[in-house]
Order: structure tokens, then sequence, then C-alpha cells
């Protein structure tokens, strides 16, 4: 008797997950839910919403580094990183749901691949997609993190990487953390210096898209040199 006060609580919110999913449940309800798991005895109500006081909303928080929740929210490093690694997860799940043979023959589809790969990333990070001639994604490459005009950006590892694994196209896909879609100067030289040393090799680069949140934007559709004409 009371060994724990909240279990009937706690048993009728996984009954109602188990017949209705999340899709009902308010964000503080799907985080009450996340930390039954961190927590085995304890009300996670009020953790929940002190969590989302702090952060605002569950993308804040998801997205944020683990000591940060854990020191913010004043709970220990173990739910910082429990709570982190949901956008990871997310990350991996997308970019895996279609593995065995996605084909990137239109810029919407592309676009909606690229918008996968940023879930929850807070840094400035550059893909380069390998394809075949048929449009099939040989395989996503991470090639830098940080802004793309950056020094630690080189060359060689592009063309590497496409003849690693056999790409006769590559698309890049790089994102705004700062919320803008436009191409910065660095953005346009860089691809500019991508684009002619794979060239050198004969493999074609289609497209380059910037992510920023659920948007994005193309290079070829919008014309931005170096894909736009007389430039």
């Amino acid at each position: 008797m009371g060994k724990n006060i909240h279990s009937g609580h706690r048993q009728r919110v996984r009954e109602r997950y188990l017949s209705e999913g999340l899709d009902s449940f308010e964000d503080h309800q799907v985080l009450e839910l996340l930390l039954f798991y961190c927590y085995p005895q304890r009300n996670t109500n009020e953790i929940a919403h002190r969590m989302l006081d702090e952060f605002g909303n569950l993308r804040a928080l998801f997205e944020a580094d683990p000591l940060e929740i854990s020191s913010r929210c004043q709970v220990s490093e173990n739910v910082g990183v429990f709570i982190s690694v949901i956008s990871s997860l997310m990350r991996r799940y997308l970019s895996s749901r279609s593995e065995k043979k996605i084909i990137l023959d239109s810029s919407r589809k592309v676009g909606e691949y690229a918008v996968s790969l940023f879930v929850g990333r807070t840094v400035e990070t550059l893909f380069m997609l390998c394809l075949n001639t048929g449009l099939q994604l040989l395989h996503t490459a991470k090639l830098s993190e940080g802004s793309i005009g950056e020094a630690h950006v080189y060359i060689r590892e592009f063309v590497e990487t496409a003849l690693k694994y056999k790409a006769s196209r590559v698309v890049l896909t790089h994102n705004h953390p700062g919320g803008s879609l436009s191409a910065s100067a660095n953005d346009i030289s860089s691809t500019d210096k991508i684009m002619k040393a794979l060239d050198t090799v004969n493999i074609d680069v289609l497209d380059h898209i910037i992510v920023s949140g659920d948007a994005y934007m193309s290079f070829s559709e919008e014309k931005t040199p170096p894909f736009g004409r007389g430039n």
C-alpha cells in the first residue's frame, strides 16, 4: 500500500498511448510519458512542465545539448542524454525508412530527403548524396560540419567519396540553422569549386539544396550560381 501513488496514473497514460498513439497527447503529456522511463517512482508531470517552460517547446528541448538540459532543467545528466538522443533517433529513422531503394528523380523528392537529414541538427552540416545514372541513392556522405566556406571543406574529399561509392551524379545539401534559405557568397563559391572538381572525373552535380527547419531551397530551381545561366 502506498508503494507508488503514481502507478495508477502511469498505467492509464500507457493504456491511452497503446490505444490512441501520441496524436491526442499534448506536448507535456508526451514528455511525461518519456520521463516514466527515467523516473520509476516520481511524478513526471511536474518535471515535464518545468522542462517545457525552460525551452519553450519539444523541438527546442530535443535539439538541446544534454548538459544544457541537465543544467537548465535541474535533472541528471542521464536524463539529458535520454532526451537529447530523441532527435538523433528521429533522423536515423527518417533517413533509413526507405533505405532499400530511394529514387531521387525530382527536386521535391531531393528536398524532402534533405530535410530529413537535418532533423535536430543545430550546427551547419554538409552532405553529399551519391546517385547512379538512374538517380537511385547509393550513399549519403557527411563531409563537413560548420560553414561550407571554411577551410576544413577539402574539395578532394568530395571527389574521393563520389568515386568510392561509384556515383555518376551527386547532390549537395547543407542546412542553415539560423533560418535563412538564401545562399551566401561562401555557399556559391564553394559549390562552384566542388562542381569543377567533380567535373574533372565526369561526375555531375545536379543540385545544391539548402535546408532550414522544414523548408528547403534548390539552387537548380532558383537558378542560383553556379547553376544560373551566364554564371
